[in-house]
């Protein structure tokens, strides 16, 4: 018997036009294994609500074609189902893709589904939203929003609007008990890190694993607008926790208690939150082909 696999296919993620996707699914997925199905998004949400229907039929491995927020959509539904997910990156950043050894090349990566090689990661949840990459609040959620309406797209896009901004955006009073232990920090952003990336081999916890059960909370402190570039560089060269800028504590869950309602980002795509935040981690509770 063949296994059932679904594409669910984000048309826009990353910029790029995915007409050429039918004929690399042909040319490198094994057929003799498997039956595929693609289905393309067309509004947000989408990708979530057909990977709902997948869950409920007979379909084995759900693939999200896409960038981190359609990964998170379809993931979201797949945790502890008993389906398995599978990655095609086509996204600004592919920050999960890139931990997990996933091809950036599309065809590499449909190639890798057909060997079947599984594993299981941890799930983190920021109040009611599930995240599997990075999430946060302060400047990076004040950035995701405002990159989330805009229509220059991909990596210099971002590196725009976050110069744009750096030099205007005012750090925040936050109370923080991590494991039963309260601290309170000023901090210009907070990252919640399942895996140590952002995405294009931006680093900011280094030291993050999917698959250890816990959360990196990487506090970013105040800094002169002078560092800004050398706290750049240290997050390429995985050096980010030498930082006397940054702090990173390892948690299973904590509560955050900020100074007002506001944005905050999951996967990278922006919310709107209370100033009360739960976050917590479920070990291993998703599996993915890597």
């Amino acid at each position: 018997m063949k296994q059932r696999v679904l594409f669910i296919v984000n048309p826009i993620s990353g910029g790029l036009n995915k007409v050429f996707l039918p004929s690399l699914i042909d040319k490198n997925l094994d057929h003799q294994k498997f039956e595929a199905n693609i289905i393309y998004t067309t509004h947000h949400g989408h990708a979530k609500e057909l990977a709902l229907k997948a869950v409920s039929s007979d379909v084995e491995i759900v693939v999200a074609v896409g960038g981190d927020g359609t990964i998170n959509e379809v993931a979201s539904v797949l945790e502890s189902s008993g389906k398995t997910l599978a990655i095609v990156p086509c996204g600004s950043g592919n920050g999960l893709a890139r931990t997990l050894g996933i091809p950036l090349d599309n065809a590499k990566a449909i190639a890798k589904i057909s060997n079947l090689k599984t594993t299981n990661i941890d799930v983190g949840l920021l109040n009611d939203k599930k995240f599997f990459n990075m999430a946060g609040m302060g400047f990076d959620a004040h950035i995701s929003a405002l990159f989330a309406n805009s229509i220059k797209r991909g990596f210099l896009g971002y590196i725009k609007s976050t110069l744009k901004e750096v030099n205007n955006y005012k750090p925040q009073q936050y109370e923080i008990l991590i494991d039963g232990e309260a601290i309170n920090r000023v901090a210009f952003m907070i990252s919640l890190a399942n895996s140590s990336q952002y995405g294009n081999n931006v680093h900011i916890a280094p030291t993050a694993s999917v698959k250890d059960g816990l959360l990196d909370i990487c506090i970013i402190k105040p800094f002169a607008l002078y560092i800004f570039p050398l706290l750049g560089y240290r997050m390429f060269a995985k050096t980010a926790e030498h930082s006397k800028y940054v702090e990173i504590i390892k948690a299973k869950n904590l509560q955050i208690i900020r100074q007002s309602a506001g944005p905050v980002h999951v996967d990278g795509e922006p919310f709107l939150m209370d100033k009360l935040l739960n976050i917590s981690i479920k070990p291993l509770a998703l599996k993915i082909i890597i």
